[in-house]
């Protein structure tokens, strides 16, 4: 079985933050969301995997990741020149492919309990393709699947006013070799694209078999700045505590990681949260579900359930619920009360 991770799209969802790094790329728990999506496609055993990017955010994705071999894996880079679609974006990755058994997963998307389960099952039973499911209680916000009693998918909707079930679709997908010809019989949708549910609807349409399973633990979109601040959270449950930097007059509150190279002075943390390499602390409240990223410089300020990127340098803030990109800079004399940011790479927030 080969892998296609998806790398592209633009972000447009996540701006600012976007306008200068792939949506990809954006840290959850001080580590790039691609990165869990690949680490789920090498502990599962597969190890040929293209990666799909877009001609905007391809150079980074490429030295991000490089040729694969610290994930335990053997990359191909496509370049998708348009945005036209999930099932665009694996047409184009069937000359690698070459028959195979392919597993398709979005590389934005976060699925933690991993994907050697649903693998397994496919080898097991053989079907043409199975796709992972996830309840939601928003269903017509999602591609939704309805199932008959023994769990094969008679009908996938796209975002339906009256949904048939609850069972959204996860970006996870596998296909056996007939998929490319049920993509090569679909048209663009309304909205112009390639849709990978159209595509599945018709090996359904045309009696293939579609097979389901469901996540085992929790499934996360993050499209969105919300839906980041959550996957942080729900990433930071399982950290596990380890203090590699300098604590001076400090109080932790368990788990509580620490990098290499921070020094932390007359600061109060409580866990679960994460301190990245060469992180300056002092005077600095940081609660829980909070991310601080490498190099970053803070002072006299409290943080609460945020994601900090690289080489930031705040002082004298209150913050909560946010997401501040690398290198921005936040001046002393802050608005009063808890702010609540979005803030792009490099940006300046001063009120002297």
């Amino acid at each position: 079985m080969k892998g296609v991770v998806l790398a592209g799209g633009t972000g447009s969802r996540l701006r600012p933050i976007t306008y200068s790094m792939a949506k990809q790329l954006i840290p959850i728990a001080n580590t790039p969301i691609l990165f869990y999506g690949l680490r789920d496609l090498a502990a599962a055993g597969i190890r040929d995997t293209a990666i799909i990017i877009s001609p905007e955010t391809g150079a980074e994705i490429r030295e991000a990741v490089g040729d694969g071999s610290d994930f335990g894996l053997k990359i191909t880079y496509i370049v998708q020149d348009q945005p036209l679609g999930l099932a665009h974006a694996l047409k184009m990755a069937l000359p690698f492919i070459d028959d195979d058994d392919v597993l398709m997963y979005l590389g934005d998307n976060l699925v933690r309990g991993g994907i050697t389960d649903v693998i397994s099952d496919f080898e097991k039973h053989r079907p043409n393709s199975q796709i992972l499911l996830q309840q939601v209680s928003n269903p017509s916000s999602f591609g939704v699947a309805e199932l008959d009693d023994e769990g094969h998918v008679v009908r996938l909707v796209e975002k339906p006013r009256h949904a048939p079930s609850d069972l959204a679709l996860v970006g996870v997908y596998l296909f056996d070799d007939s998929i490319g010809e049920a993509i090569d019989a679909i048209s663009p949708s309304p909205r112009g694209e390639y849709e990978i549910t159209d595509a599945i609807q018709q090996l359904i349409d045309n009696g293939k078999t579609v097979r389901s399973s469901l996540v085992q633990r929790w499934w996360k979109d993050t499209g969105r700045k919300s839906d980041l601040l959550h996957a942080n959270e729900l990433i930071l449950e399982d950290l596990v505590h380890q203090v590699d930097g300098e604590l001076i007059d400090t109080a932790i509150q368990a788990p509580v990681v620490v990098g290499r190279g921070a020094t932390i002075t007359d600061c109060q943390i409580t866990g679960p949260a994460v301190i990245g390499e060469n992180v300056h602390l002092t005077g600095t409240v940081i609660g829980p579900n909070t991310a601080i990223g490498p190099g970053s410089r803070i002072t006299n300020t409290t943080i609460e359930a945020s994601i900090i990127l690289e080489e930031s340098t705040i002082d004298g803030w209150r913050i909560r619920n946010s997401l501040v990109g690398r290198r921005s800079h936040l001046d002393s004399e802050a608005p009063p009360g808890f702010a609540e940011l979005a803030v792009g790479e490099s940006t300046m927030i001063s009120f002297q």
